[in-house]
């Protein structure tokens, strides 16, 4: 039911009287009718999707915490509508006062509002200023990132290139006899030479499963064993190899300097 603000409750009743009287101010009027109805702000702020400081704002009648005039009637408005009060009069008695305490008419323009300004719009050129800022420093960081880390790629590299030369091929098997990096006795059975002008890893194996050499060497080898031959040289081109004194050429073997192959008399 609506109040009307011009009739008066009777006289002993529970509830506020209704009427708002010419010296009245719209927001205590409200006040009053919701203290008699027992209601909170933080209920009303809820129903009205309404923040409480506007409410209590507008109870105050303090237009400074306020937008423009146009905001504050439709706060009005709703206030009253749910407080079942006569919005008319509320609205009618805010412009009379509004006018006196503000020097401003209750229709007058946003840009001449006394209250606080509202900020530029979204999408304003100056956002949209800020947002291509944001866009540059995010795109400057992301290729400072990626240099720094192209710089330590390389670093890598280079320091992985400088330490290949100190690689030891490990045996798997570990009941694979492995002779000694030094001249081996010569036995009966195929005789294997091998002189080098620079330190190289080598592994070889004959035909029964023995290895007769393995790992980095950089002095000459006389092997003894059964053809044919597994052979493997990290870098071919320092290495010379003859078989039972036939000297073998190793370019036929050799790809991107690594040499992988099976030799037999």
């Amino acid at each position: 039911m609506e109040i009307n603000p011009n009739s008066h409750q009777p006289t002993g009743s529970n509830s506020l009287s209704s009427s708002l009287g010419n010296i009245q101010r719209p927001g205590e009027y409200l006040r009053q009718i919701r203290i008699a109805q027992k209601k909170e702000l933080e209920e009303i702020a809820s129903v009205l999707n309404m923040p409480v400081k506007t409410l209590t704002a507008l109870e105050q009648d303090d237009y400074t915490a306020l937008p423009e005039a146009t905001f504050i009637k439709g706060y009005y408005r709703a206030y009253a509508k749910f407080l079942n009060a006569d919005a008319s009069a509320i609205i009618q008695r805010f412009d009379e006062i509004y006018a006196n305490d503000t020097g401003l008419k209750a229709n007058h323009a946003l840009h001449n509002s006394p209250i606080k300004i509202m900020g530029k719009l979204a999408g304003s050129k100056s956002g949209r200023n800020r947002t291509w800022l944001k866009r540059i420093v995010i795109a400057a960081v992301v290729l400072l990132l990626a240099w720094l880390a192209w710089l330590a790629l390389m670093a890598v590299q280079n320091w992985m290139s400088s330490n290949k030369d100190v690689e030891i091929s490990a045996v798997t098997n570990s009941d694979v006899e492995i002779l000694p990096m030094n001249n081996a006795v010569l036995t009966s059975g195929d005789q294997l030479s091998l002189s080098f002008i620079r330190p190289t890893s080598v592994h070889i194996v004959d035909a029964t499963g023995k290895v007769l050499a393995t790992g980095r060497q950089a002095s000459n080898l006389n092997l003894s064993g059964e053809s044919p031959f597994q052979i493997r040289l990290d870098d071919a081109t320092a290495v010379s190899l003859s078989l039972n004194q036939e000297s073998i050429a190793l370019s036929s073997y050799t790809v991107n300097g690594k040499a992988e192959f099976r030799l037999s008399r």
